[in-house]
């Protein structure tokens, strides 16, 4: 069950997309002045050195952040000639918040979600991350610690599907829930859904945020429609954002050896989502697929309802 550690996926294309709508979102609800609770249901270590062991054992931020860092060169005159690509705003504004983390122009620390959302709170404002990962959740109360944040954020070492409950409704009434679990078991599909068809019941008006890998099995196909559902039938609204980087499929060698892809998508589904955010996204993702595609399968969808 601990098999899944984020720091060998740190700052990768799925990454970007998850952290730059999480951004948007957050910077958005707390432009209210009434005080918001946020919760960040797999934590993971909080912050990652890309230079680090595991992250360049799979140098996935190579085709993440760091291509967004340093696009890949133009090959054909026509594109040579274009003008330099602007970053939409939301793409821009990640970007930024990466780089507050690293001295001017190092690219070596990357913050996890946990510190992406600290950065964005006020005082009032209060962030329990949940991580179950031994050795996670004890670099993460380290990392935190070094913020001196006080009671504003607490580490709770346990399950974040289950530990949300007791916390639902907040005293704030107002909410963030970010889950993006590793789906490395199985089970995790059913219960992010769980989690949230019960999230919903304790807690209706609280913006959920889920990630999710897309992948050539069922139970990841099934997480974005059930989530839909969820909404549907609460009468919530919803957006569902998705960015694919390159063909899923397996392709053998002439050796006769096959080649997995990688993780080739992903999607963020949100419920109660701000109504700013359908916009960020329709400018930012085009550029995304530009900069991160890495084949002619590259694309986006986006979607919203309710």
């Amino acid at each position: 069950m601990f098999s899944y550690r984020h720091a060998f996926h740190a700052g990768n294309h799925a990454d970007v997309l998850k952290h730059m709508v999480l951004l948007a979102t957050l910077k958005h609800l707390t432009q209210k002045d009434s005080p918001i609770a946020v919760f960040d249901t797999h934590a993971g270590a909080g912050l990652y050195r890309l230079d680090g062991d595991y992250a360049q054992t799979s140098g996935e931020a190579a085709d993440g952040f760091l291509r967004l860092r340093t696009p890949p060169a133009a090959t054909d005159a026509a594109a040579k000639k274009k003008a330099p690509l602007i970053l939409a705003p939301a793409l821009q504004d990640y970007m930024d918040m990466v780089a507050s983390f690293n001295a001017k122009g190092s690219h070596k620390v990357y913050p996890g979600s946990p510190f992406i959302i600290q950065r964005l709170l006020r005082e009032r404002d209060k962030l329990k991350l949940f991580e179950l990962h031994p050795t996670d959740s004890k670099t993460l109360t380290a990392n935190i610690a070094q913020l001196e944040a006080g009671r504003q954020v607490a580490v709770l070492r346990e399950d974040g599907f289950e530990g949300l409950k007791k916390f639902l409704p907040p005293p704030q009434r107002r909410a963030l829930v970010l889950s993006d679990p590793s789906y490395e078991v199985k089970s995790d599909y059913g219960r992010v859904v769980a989690m949230i068809g019960d999230a919903l019941t304790r807690f209706a008006v609280g913006t959920y945020a889920v990630w999710y890998p897309i992948i050539p099995r069922p139970e990841a196909h099934d997480v974005p429609r059930k989530l839909k559902t969820l909404a549907t039938k609460a009468g919530r609204s919803w957006l569902q954002a998705t960015l694919t980087v390159k063909n899923s499929k397996i392709t053998t060698d002439a050796a006769g050896e096959e080649h997995r892809p990688g993780l080739p998508a992903s999607g963020m589904f949100l419920i109660n989502p701000p109504h700013t955010l359908k916009a960020a996204l329709q400018a930012a993702l085009p550029q995304m697929v530009e900069l991160l595609g890495q084949d002619r399968h590259a694309q986006f969808t986006l979607e919203a309802g309710g």
